[in-house]
């Protein structure tokens, strides 16, 4: 059986938690996120945890149980806490700044490259070389961090671009030079 299907999620204070027809909605001080689960999986709120179960142990069904059980995790985690992705900016000349609903970033190009917050997703710029990602939903927010890193990646020689706060980039050597 999954070990991580297994688990029960923990409902915690101030989260609502609600089924029906194959779709669960969790609202919490944060917002409210909804899933439509595989209906093959039977998602049930006993008390104060969420249990969800499968029908037999065919593959497919192994592969969606924990799957499910997880996305109902994150979405409990991010009604409550929220998640945040951060990003740092490397290079000379190379800033952001947050203006109003706008990020405006110079990234060497000939113009600036400009992003806006949506409803899901605000962006904060807490240093002109930072920028967090903040929202309820971990897949939005972790795409919407994939795209604004696309703006300018990180190259592997001098290492300037937009990376994760925890990536590590494989340094090159340049050039060796003329020959001996």
């Amino acid at each position: 059986m999954s070990r991580i299907g297994r688990k029960p999620i923990n409902i915690p204070a101030g989260v609502n938690v609600s089924v029906n027809d194959g779709v669960i909605e969790v609202k919490g001080p944060k917002g409210t996120l909804n899933f439509k689960f595989n209906p093959a999986m039977t998602v049930e709120v006993k008390g104060e945890e969420i249990i969800v179960t499968r029908p037999n142990d065919e593959k497919t069904n192994r592969s969606l149980h924990g799957l499910t059980r997880t996305l109902i995790a994150n979405m409990v985690t991010g009604v409550t806490e929220g998640y945040k992705k951060e990003l740092d900016v490397n290079g000379v000349g190379y800033r952001v700044e947050k203006k109003g609903k706008q990020c405006i970033m110079n990234l060497g190009f000939s113009h600036k490259v400009i992003v806006e917050d949506t409803e899901d997703i605000k962006i904060e710029v807490p240093n002109p070389n930072k920028i967090v990602i903040v929202g309820i939903d971990k897949q939005k927010v972790g795409q919407f961090a994939a795209e604004v890193r696309e703006k300018r990646p990180p190259e592997p020689y001098k290492g300037k671009g937009i990376k994760y706060a925890d990536e590590y980039i494989r340094r090159k050597e340049g050039k060796a030079g003329k020959g001996k």
